[in-house]
């Protein structure tokens, strides 16, 4: 497995705000990692036998729908220029302090109800298989009569899916922009499933090199996937009331079934929860694991010692004695006297290592 490589935590669990520290509210600043992207508007305007795609390069081309059977789906990649996301947001009358959470993208899962739409603040989650940790981004959907917004910091997203059924021509075109917006979170949500099989599957052979042969820098990656679920939690957590609270909501923007499928949605994610906490548990008993192999390991050395040291004392007893500069020895002068003495310590020495063998010490 490779090694993880060094993340600036801190950075991925607080976002620096130090521009917004005394700033009036509604004030437009981008808090989160800058992004030296272009900022990217794509436009899919589809009805039941129709659907068109559209490559935006003016901010001024972003507005509601003309015709009453059509429903407008705006993705909006990069959050770098607040001009442009004000033009956006007072082009659809978003009140200035949703235009402000858009760019402050250290919000919490949450919804807001307003008269004439719903705004939704959600997580996007990529797995990065090299470094094993999860990168963050932050979804912001914006739900109107005849329309959705998306907002993302940057290119690239888990709507491909989305974006093909739509094309193909399937129910969801015969839907509103409700659905869309359904259909946007379950493929968020689905997206967390896979997230926690890549994790599972780095845990499990984390696992099986603990059991094999742990070192300083299993303990490392440990600590790391312990780091990295509790930002999933984080950032899955508060989904459960946001789902809860729109399956509940009785907004004219959401018919009833799709609070019949934002109810689904909502079983999804305590499943998710569930497994989350499994796999933290999971990580705790590694932990413990760990200690108890090192422990483990360090008795052992300590008995093999603790066995030389005892085969040994009964030598040096023997060879103390008879290094001894008294005259009165009569073993001294005896011809065999160094052979016996020879002979007695291999019969110590051979006595002890059978009755460690017997012991099963040894």
């Amino acid at each position: 497995m490779a090694k993880p490589h060094r993340v600036h935590h801190s950075a991925k669990l607080i976002k620096k705000r130090g521009k917004k520290v005394g700033a009036a509210p509604g004030t437009l600043i981008h808090v989160g990692e800058t992004k030296n992207t272009d900022i990217n508007i794509r436009l899919i305007a589809y009805n039941e036998s129709s659907l068109k795609e559209f490559q935006l390069s003016d901010p001024a081309q972003c507005h509601p729908p003309e015709a009453s059977d059509i429903t407008s789906w705006f993705n909006i990649d990069g959050l770098n220029n607040p001009d442009i996301i004000r033009e956006i947001g007072d082009r659809f009358e978003l009140h200035p302090l949703i235009q402000e959470d858009i760019l402050n993208t250290d919000h919490r899962p949450k919804i807001e109800v307003h008269d004439k739409h719903l705004y939704i603040v959600i997580k996007m989650l990529q797995f990065n298989d090299q470094a094993h940790d999860i990168e963050f981004e932050q979804i912001s959907l914006v739900v109107g009569d005849d329309y959705v917004l998306s907002f993302q910091e940057k290119p690239g997203d888990v709507f491909d899916g989305v974006r093909e059924r739509l094309r193909s021509g399937r129910r969801i075109r015969r839907l509103g922009p409700d659905y869309l917006a359904y259909a946007l979170i379950d493929a968020l949500v689905d997206n967390y499933f896979l997230i926690l099989e890549k994790l599972g599957d780095a845990i499990e052979d984390l696992e099986f090199e603990l059991l094999d042969k742990p070192s300083k820098d299993t303990v490392n990656r440990i600590h790391h996937f312990k780091r990295e679920m509790l930002l999933l939690r984080k950032a899955i957590w508060p989904l459960r009331e946001v789902l809860s609270s729109l399956s509940r909501d009785e907004s004219v923007i959401l018919s009833d079934e799709i609070r019949m499928f934002l109810r689904d949605v909502y079983d999804h994610t305590i499943h998710i929860i569930d497994n989350i906490e499994t796999l933290r548990d999971l990580l705790a008993g590694l932990l413990d694991l760990y200690v108890s192999s090192v422990s483990q390991r360090m008795n052992e050395v300590m008995k093999v010692l603790t066995m030389f040291a005892s085969i040994f004392m009964p030598l040096t007893f023997i060879a103390g004695i008879y290094g001894m500069n008294f005259e009165n020895m009569p073993e001294l002068q005896w011809q065999w006297g160094y052979p016996a003495a020879l002979f007695f310590m291999a019969l110590c020495s051979g006595g002890l290592l059978l009755y460690f063998k017997w012991r099963r010490w040894w």
